[in-house]
């Protein structure tokens, strides 16, 4: 039995009709007056600021090979399972510290810490000239969650169940995002809506990944769901440089994930591409 994240995909995906496709277009982009209960106010009367100098590098970014995200074995950001030893080692043993159920939990749980290691760093947001509010942090984390749980289907049934785990600590660290940003009463509803749209996000991009996709069909996704403030198709002039190197990111994320060995993956042992670090004239060699 497929666990609930995929059976849920599934489902959507097959309810992904022409006839509604509009629908779906709404739960791909989540404007700022649907999320007035939880976004600060921005103002929005002036078109976003996109600084001349690093549209020139945006060009520039994200053109390298793929290569594995695997921490190398004497990294330190490594995150290794603890060793016991004698009657300590067998009083966790009773306890099925070792257990599958255990080890997959906790690799789950790393396997989320670089997520939001990665979503939640200023760079990110600086890369892409974002604004950090709500809406841009969830599409972000829904992005970088969607790029874990692809590379872990391809693992098969292993990994699907890994995903599952995944899944369950995303849902309990996003319910304490939103009682954060200030939502309590409403609370199991914004917690449907958010699940509505992450599974709405995930058809559209494994959608857009599909080899008889169109073109830009991921370029304009990226930009309904993470850039767009009022729900339009197509990225404006001002924000296109921005959106075409995100949607060179995600690919080259998938595809560094791809390389990634399962080992590395199922104990969360990897990290995705640095921003900080990140060298336009570099990428651009």
């Amino acid at each position: 039995m497929l666990p609930r994240w995929s059976r849920a995909i599934s489902q959507f995906s097959r309810a992904y009709t022409k006839r509604n496709a509009e629908i779906g277009r709404r739960l791909c982009s989540f404007s700022c007056r649907d999320y007035s209960a939880v976004a600060p106010s921005v103002d929005h009367s002036t078109e976003k600021d996109y600084n001349s100098k690093l549209q020139v590098n945006l060009n520039k970014m994200f053109w390298s090979k793929p290569q594995s995200l695997a921490l190398a074995p004497d990294s330190p950001l490594r995150i290794e399972e603890p060793q016991y030893e004698g009657i300590q080692r067998l009083f966790l043993k009773l306890m099925l510290f070792y257990s599958k159920q255990s080890t997959s939990i906790r690799g789950a749980n790393v396997i989320y810490l670089r997520v939001i290691h990665q979503i939640d760093r200023p760079a990110i947001y600086d890369v892409f000239s974002l604004e950090k509010t709500f809406k841009t942090t969830f599409a972000l984390l829904v992005i970088h969650m969607w790029l874990c749980l692809r590379r872990l289907k391809q693992e098969g049934k292993e990994g699907v169940e890994l995903g599952q785990y995944l899944y369950e600590i995303y849902n309990h660290d996003l319910e304490l995002r939103v009682s954060k940003a200030g939502v309590n009463l409403l609370l199991t509803k914004w917690m449907k809506d958010l699940e509505k749209i992450f599974y709405g996000n995930i058809v559209a991009y494994d959608a857009a990944m599909l080899p008889e996709a169109e073109q830009d069909e991921l370029q304009n996704v990226i930009w309904r769901n993470v850039f767009s403030d009022d729900g339009t198709s197509l990225p404006n002039d001002a924000a296109l440089l921005p959106v075409q190197a995100m949607c060179r990111y995600v690919r080259r994320e998938s595809n560094c994930l791809s390389l990634t060995d399962k080992d590395a993956v199922f104990s969360g042992n990897f990290m995705f591409t640095l921003l900080e670090n990140t060298k336009a004239d570099k990428e651009g060699s």
